[in-house]
């Protein structure tokens, strides 16, 4: 994993989210509008979740290292998020505060249970953190995407989340089922990966320059990679070359299936 900033900055970024995604709420006229790309929630229903994520996140890593995370409780007891405006602005940035000073005394080395057991991301409350911003950061796009305002992601935020996405989410070492093959990404803010699918599983790299092109290439703004692969945003708005099937195979691929 190649950490494109260090843990103060990522705890900086999720600041500068946070409030972009409660002046995002702030500014709504309505919180019982439905969020396009979570159609199952309103507005106050996403701001629920993400103060809730939060608060969990700040209770995972301050329990430390363990096999299962700890019991599905508010460290403050507050059953849900406020109805008044105010209020509700103000839970979301205690909310945050709970989460970035559990992290701040765990600091980025620190061993915390995660989801993410196989994959290249370490168990540790900085790959929590990386993986929080990125998190704050789509969740934020969705916020604003409901009032038909949405803004790509900040470039430091996106470059960070496409290098987070692939080495936490992608990466594996469940045996890739179809034929092996390379899937390159470039993002035009400079940097590019290449992902290994095969009998090991599916890995990242750093791509070297001088590298034989891969069975497949995806390349664009790093904003719009990483919308791309939580679904924000299509295919389309990307320059793909070579042999589409394994990108189409590996985005439907359930490795836990």
């Amino acid at each position: 994993m190649h950490n494109t900033v260090e843990f103060p900055e990522v705890l900086r970024l999720i600041e500068d989210r946070s409030a972009a995604f409660r002046a995002a709420i702030a500014s709504a006229a309505d919180l019982g509008l439905r969020v396009p790309a979570c159609p199952d929630w309103t507005l106050r229903e996403l701001a629920q979740h993400l103060g809730d994520g939060r608060r969990r996140q700040a209770a995972i890593v301050a329990a430390g290292p363990g096999a299962e995370p700890p019991a599905k409780t508010d460290p403050k007891g507050a059953p849900s998020a406020p109805r008044d405006p105010e209020a509700l602005d103000a839970w979301l940035t205690e909310s945050t505060e709970l989460m970035l000073d559990a992290l701040r005394a765990a600091g980025p080395d620190r061993g915390c249970w995660t989801w993410w057991a196989r994959s290249q991301a370490p168990q540790t409350s900085g790959a929590v953190a990386r993986h929080q911003l990125q998190e704050i950061a789509v969740h934020t796009y969705d916020a604003q995407l409901t009032q038909r305002a949405a803004q790509p992601l900040p470039a430091g935020v996106a470059v960070e989340g496409v290098d987070e996405f692939l080495t936490t989410v992608s990466a594996t070492t469940v045996p890739w089922p179809f034929t092996p093959a390379t899937i390159d990404l470039h993002a035009t803010e400079g940097r590019s990966w290449r992902l290994t699918l095969d009998t090991d599983g599916v890995r990242c790299d750093d791509l070297a320059a001088d590298a034989e092109p891969g069975d497949a290439a995806m390349r664009g703004p790093a904003s719009e990679l990483v919308l791309c692969f939580y679904d924000r945003v299509s295919l389309d708005g990307l320059e793909i070359t070579g042999d589409i099937e394994p990108v189409e195979r590996l985005a439907a691929w359930d490795p836990d299936a």
